[in-house]
């Protein structure tokens, strides 16, 4: 058996894991030089991933270092993502946790680093960004000690090492205040500390823990060898999660190297592998033994906090941008998620045009939806839903830790904010020239509070949270306290009518857009809402020419992104999604409609 050590990388979001991963595979030479001279981030390899600048799906990384074979695991850092985490520490021995040298733990770390210690994991502590001015390396260790002793660490993951150094240069070392060459420190303190895989006898056990596709072999089973040998063409049996058995045959077996798989005539226990030739299996099932299978416990995913209702485009654009707008298409493309995320599930509505879908928040489903648009789908949502629980027959709603970094001065309107949404403070204490603030807030007062944080810090704020427990329900929070303005009638927005409207409000779209009604093109300035003419154009008299209108001057619209979006929507309206546009409207595009259905509802 080749000599293995498998370790997860655990990090907030922006903490420069993914920058580490890559320094370690220029120094051991897994990257040729046209990589190096690309620049980019190797591992956030989907644009989504880019642009966000976060790890969304954990990914595979193998490296040789004197001999040992090093699985490094890049596991997202957002909590969104939790049956994603849950996985991948399933296939590690130890785990690097990862953090700023001056922001230090957040709560995104800790969420994962409780999971980690819980299931036993050693950890080695890599304070990174120690060249950063203000840096604070000595108590961010401090802070990490005390955040494992508060999470129930044992001795043994109490007495971590700790590295110092900065990805972004390419150095690791044992003092922060002398930067090394390189990152060789770093995975000679791997290879001392975390333990090698246990050598377990009986016949083979493999617990799928990811999936893969490839267009010539289709699906392709990852996870790491518990027992046993695996081999080419072997006869297995797929163990479900829910007991039931099928007899299958292994195709091919890859490990990995680098970047890339690689064909392998046998992968003993303890090395994480991915196979192909297997049907219809899902993540969590067993590959065992043909004759005597014996399946793995299944894995726990986190349940779902929110829910939002998907539903086809009936918007008058209807078709205009997109590929996939039928029910079915809809229909298909979220059923084939459910397979590779875990902690999504569908529900299917009286409508057949419409599907409930629960997630763990407004990011994981805000990722669903951006791919989805990038596809070629077009879709409409409602507005986010906190799930509610009956718990000894009183409602309990799901709470979340929520910490803010903020400007000092801008700190008491932040606090003022929080407590309307019925958030409770906890700690309230300066961090170099930020005040650091945390709460406990219902998960729906999060909803469509990123942004009013922003409006208050200038976007200099710096905000996280992670669910925490089920709570009493705390009563009802004040939402949106602004009308919307409403497009009359169908048409190209007019500088002119936008003109004339300024005062009303702000905008959300620019001059020379096309609009329809009933859709929502800005915020009203009072909490009702106003039907306008945008599309109104100046009557020409005999007296005045048409070029007198050109000195027109109007406010950039907002723009708002597609989470923003997402939280900024009521009940009686939608979010239409479509390749190339974001649009929010009313359900009922009609006025009288509209007043219909709001007399019904009193």
């Amino acid at each position: 058996m080749t000599k293995v050590r498998n370790i997860a990388i655990i990090a907030h979001v922006d903490h420069g894991k993914t920058t580490l991963v890559d320094k370690i595979l220029y120094h051991t030479e897994q990257m040729n030089d046209q990589k190096k001279l690309e620049g980019d981030l190797i591992l956030d390899n989907n644009d989504l991933e880019r642009e966000r600048g976060i790890t969304i799906v954990s990914k595979n990384v193998s490296v040789q270092y004197k001999g040992i074979k090093i699985n490094i695991i890049d596991t997202p850092g957002h909590a969104d993502f939790g049956g994603e985490v849950e996985r991948v520490l399933n296939m590690a021995d130890g785990v690097l946790l990862l953090v700023d040298a001056f922001e230090g733990p957040m709560p995104q770390t800790r969420y994962v680093l409780g999971k980690a210690i819980a299931l036993g994991k050693k950890p080695i502590l890599v304070i990174n960004k120690v060249d950063k001015e203000n840096c604070r390396p000595e108590e961010v260790m401090e802070d990490v000690f005390d955040l494992m002793f508060h999470l129930d660490a044992n001795e043994d993951q109490l007495d971590f090492e700790t590295v110092y150094g900065s990805a972004k240069n390419g150095w690791m070392g044992a003092d922060w205040q002398k930067p090394a060459d390189d990152v060789s420190y770093l995975l000679d303190t791997v290879i001392n500390t975390i333990p090698e895989p246990q050598e377990n006898q009986g016949t083979v056990q493999l617990q799928i823990t990811s999936i893969d596709y490839s267009n010539y072999i289709g699906r392709i089973a990852i996870g790491r060898v518990t027992r046993g040998t695996i081999q080419p063409n072997s006869p297995v049996t797929l163990v479900k999660r829910d007991g039931s058995m099928v007899k299958s045959r292994v195709k091919d077996v890859f490990t990995f190297t680098g970047m890339a798989k690689e064909k392998a005539s046998s992968v003993s226990s303890g090395d994480i592998c991915a196979i192909s030739g297997i049907e219809n299996f899902d993540i969590g099932d067993t590959i065992a033994d043909f004759e005597n299978p014996e399946g793995l416990p299944p894995i726990s995913i986190d349940e779902p906090t929110m829910s939002m209702l998907f539903t086809v485009n009936d918007s008058p654009f209807f078709g205009k941008e997109g590929k996939f707008v039928t029910s079915r298409h809809l229909r298909d493309r979220l059923y084939s998620e459910t397979e590779k995320n875990l902690a999504l599930k569908i529900e299917e509505t009286s409508s057949p045009d419409s599907f409930k879908v629960y997630g763990r928040g407004v990011m994981h489903l805000s990722v669903l939806i951006e791919t989805m648009r990038r596809e070629g789908y077009e879709l409409q949502v409602g507005k986010p839903i906190v799930l509610i629980k009956e718990i000894d027959g009183a409602k309990h709603e799901p709470i979340e830790s929520l910490s803010i970094d903020s400007p000092q001065d801008v700190s008491g309107k932040i606090i003022e904010l929080i407590s309307q949404r019925k958030g409770d403070m906890l700690k309230m204490e300066p961090k170099g020239d930020l005040m650091h603030l945390e709460f406990e807030i219902p998960s729906r007062g999060i909803i469509g509070l990123r942004t009013l944080v922003m409006n208050v810090s200038a976007g200099e704020a710096i905000m996280a949270h992670r669910f925490v427990r089920y709570e009493k329900f705390k009563g009802e929070i004040p939402s949106r306290n602004k009308g919307t303005l409403i497009v009359l009638e169908a048409g190209t927005t007019i500088p002119y009518a936008m003109d004339k409207l300024q005062d009303r409000g702000r905008f959300f779209v620019g001059p020379g857009i096309d609009v329809y009604q009933g859709q929502i093109v800005g915020e009203h300035n009072r909490d009702n809402d106003l039907v306008v003419n945008v599309t109104k154009t100046k009557k020409l008299s005999n007296m005045r020419s048409s070029g007198a209108d050109d000195k027109v001057k109007l406010a950039p619209p907002i723009d708002l992104s597609l989470e923003q979006f997402m939280e900024y929507i009521e009940d009686d309206e939608y979010l239409e999604i479509t390749p190339e546009s974001l649009r929010i409207r009313k359900i009922f595009l009609k006025e009288h409609e509209r007043k219909k259905a709001s007399n019904k509802a009193l």
